[in-house]
């Protein structure tokens, strides 16, 4: 099934996805890869706040290629999200409401999305200069040093995805 979806994503919009919906996201996303979702989970062993709140929120594991002239972005394809397995559960019991990867997830991070009623979408690897065309804005918002995994928020409209775990725990994996 075809739907349209704003981001951020609501308690009620992501109880209505079922694994197998082709979505397409609009509104305001944020990146994380490998070293940022690593940082986060240091702040919050040390009581410190997160660059931006997870509640409803979406992140895309991705990071990007250089932006073109006059693009705001440029190839923006996913990474593997089981890289993010061990910082996942942490994130969805704060209240993130959705990730962008592709690959399967671990029991954990399975449960998590389950238990936080969230969902699991994948975006086609190797299709990251079609998927940029659907991002309107990034914008660098913390940790700068990092080069393509610092985290950005993103303004997408039509972003495609697929929704790989629904927050009932159907699975496409």
């Amino acid at each position: 099934m075809e739907k349209y979806v704003n981001a951020p994503l609501t308690e009620g919009a992501a109880a209505e996805l079922r694994a197998g919906d082709y979505v397409y996201l609009s509104g305001t996303i944020y990146t994380a890869r490998d070293a940022a979702h690593k940082r986060m989970y240091e702040a919050l062993e040390r009581g410190e706040q997160l660059p931006f709140a997870m509640e409803n929120n979406v992140i895309y594991y991705m990071g990007p290629s250089p932006a073109r002239p006059g693009k705001p972005i440029g190839s923006a394809g996913p990474t593997t999200s089981g890289r993010m397995d061990k910082y996942t559960p942490t994130l969805l019991d704060l209240g993130l409401k959705g990730m962008i990867g592709k690959g399967k997830r671990n029991q954990a991070v399975r449960d998590a999305i389950v238990r936080n009623g969230a969902v699991y979408f994948a975006a086609v690897g190797g299709a990251g200069a079609l998927l940029s065309q659907s991002i309107l804005s990034s914008e660098v918002i913390a940790y700068e040093d990092l080069g393509t995994e610092a985290i950005r928020r993103l303004e997408v409209k039509h972003f495609p995805v697929i929704v790989v775990m629904d927050a009932q725990g159907n699975s496409l994996y």
